[in-house]
Order: structure tokens, then sequence, then C-alpha cells
């Protein structure tokens, strides 16, 4: 049985810096990071209503899309475990690294990998292809690339009505399906959408087809990216690394740290007024410093 409420609700974490007495502001962490020993994050916020629905569905299995070091795909493996549901993955390939950790542990969650080739991965949202996909995998209810959707914003939506009142909130933004459910359930100020990826002007019409009233306060920083989806400098890394040692609060570069570091730049730049409580979403990820990690791209501890 699937339980809405099994997880409750994360800490908010106050931060002391000199940076912030400077520029007289305050800053707190919603640390989603330890929402869920596994699922945590936005990962559970965007299953948590997707796995009512697929409950009520009909359907025995579930079928997502992810590559292959995705957040997502390690999420829906894990709650496939917890909740028993048999789980499969279209996988961007088209061949599998047996070693990658993202992969062996999905595989571990009892989760079925279906290699694709790049091509044909790109067709993840057309309703033909989800069709044909429905077809071969008829009994699974099928869940988007990174979990957004209408239920999916029903649960990020809960993340901001939880808050206390502030002027600002930031979270980094991906898929555009976190920012928008923030907005759906946000009824203070600015809401700051840090686009982790190149030219992620594009997002802002789907962030606005799926926030229910557009004209909420918000923006789509797209200037804080670091060279792009799975890019990041070695200035970018140190500030992670800075910040766990100083604050405590573990850090990857791809979201969350990428959120982080363009907040510490706005606030050294004065974009905040005086007086101003901004609340960042640590969206967790934290698995994939694993994947960083094992190709090298960050040093073991």
């Amino acid at each position: 049985m699937i339980v809405p409420n099994l997880v409750p609700e994360s800490p908010l974490q106050p931060l002391r810096d000199p940076l912030l007495t400077k520029h007289g502001v305050r800053l707190s962490i919603k640390r989603d990071d330890l929402l869920h020993p596994i699922i945590h994050g936005n990962k559970w916020r965007k299953l948590k209503y997707n796995l009512v629905a697929f409950a009520q569905s009909g359907k025995s299995e579930l079928l997502t899309f992810g590559g292959a070091f995705s957040n997502h795909l390690y999420a829906s493996a894990a709650a496939g475990k917890i909740f028993r549901i048999p789980t499969h993955a279209i996988v961007r390939g088209p061949q599998l690294d047996e070693y990658n950790p993202t992969l062996r542990f999905a595989r571990a969650c009892g989760m079925r990998l279906h290699p694709v080739t790049r091509i044909e991965y790109r067709q993840r949202n057309c309703p033909e292809y989800l069709e044909q996909l429905q077809q071969r995998f008829s009994k699974a209810y099928i869940l988007p690339e990174g979990g957004t959707n209408a239920a999916a914003l029903k649960g990020v939506a809960e993340l901001a009505q939880s808050l206390p009142e502030h002027q600002f909130l930031a979270c980094a933004t991906g898929s555009g399906g976190t920012l928008a459910g923030l907005l759906s359930g946000h009824t203070q100020t600015q809401v700051l959408g840090i686009a982790v990826l190149k030219n992620a002007e594009y997002l802002q019409q789907e962030i606005t087809q799926f926030q229910p009233q557009p004209n909420r306060d918000w923006r789509l920083l797209c200037d804080h990216h670091d060279g792009g989806y799975g890019h990041f400098s070695p200035e970018l890394w140190r500030f992670c690394q800075w910040f766990e040692r100083t604050h405590k609060v573990p850090l990857e570069p791809i979201y969350s740290g990428k959120m982080m570091y363009a907040l510490w730049q706005l606030i050294e730049q004065g974009y905040f007024p005086d007086g101003s409580h901004i609340i960042a979403i640590h969206t967790g990820g934290l698995q994939g410093r694993m994947g960083l990690r094992y190709r090298g791209l960050i040093e073991a501890n």
C-alpha cells in the first residue's frame, strides 16, 4: 500500500555567514536532501502523487526514462523496491556500462533496463512513441523523464506551502518541473529558477504551460549553467567543497551546487534588497556524486 504522507517534512536550516551579514540578508536552506534516505529531494516530491496515481490506475508495473546517471532513474528504482512495484527504464544508450554505480543500484533494486539509441531516446515525449511503448508494456504506468507531470507538481506545491515567510525562493532548474510546482503552491514573492543547462530560455514556455497562474512573480536565470548540463568548473566544485566544510551541507555540482553558487554570486552583487529572507531548495541528487567519482570528474573522499 502506498501512503502519501509516509515521509515527514524536511528541516529548514538557517545559515550564518559574513557575506550574508555584510549584505543584510538571511538565507535558509530547505533540506530536501534529508527528506528520505534514498528517494530524497525533488524526486520524492515528484514521485509521491505519481505513486498514488499508479495505485489507482489499475496498472501493475512502472515504466520511465533516464540517462545512465539519472537521479530520477535511481529514485524510481528505489521506489519500485520499497513499494514492491516491478519497474522498467528506457535508458539512453545504446550500450550500458555494467560498472556504472547508478545502473548497478537500479538493477539491484530489480529494475529492468532497456537501452535504446540516442535517436530513439529523443522520441521519449512523442505521443506515437509513447503509444508504441504502452502497447509493448501493456501493464505499465508510464512516467515521463524526470518525473514531471501534473501529479508531480502537486507534490512540489506542498513544499512551497510548508515554508515560513520569505521574500525569495530559489531552486535549480533542469526540466522546469520543480520550479513549476513551486509556482503552483507559492503565494509570496519572487521565485528564482537557476538553469543548470545552456540555452535554457525555452524552459520559460514549458514552465508557463505547467504552472496554472502565469502572473506569479518568477524569473529563470540562464547565465549560471557553468558550462552546460553535466559540466562544471573547478571553481564551482571548490565552492561546493568549501560550503560543505563551512556550513555542513553537502552539495553536488550539477544541480544544487550550481544553484547555491549562483545565489552566492547574486548576494555579492547586491541582487537581494537589505532585509530579504531567501530560501534555497536543496533538491537532493547527492547520489550523482558517485557517478562523478566513477568518471574521475571529482576526487574520491
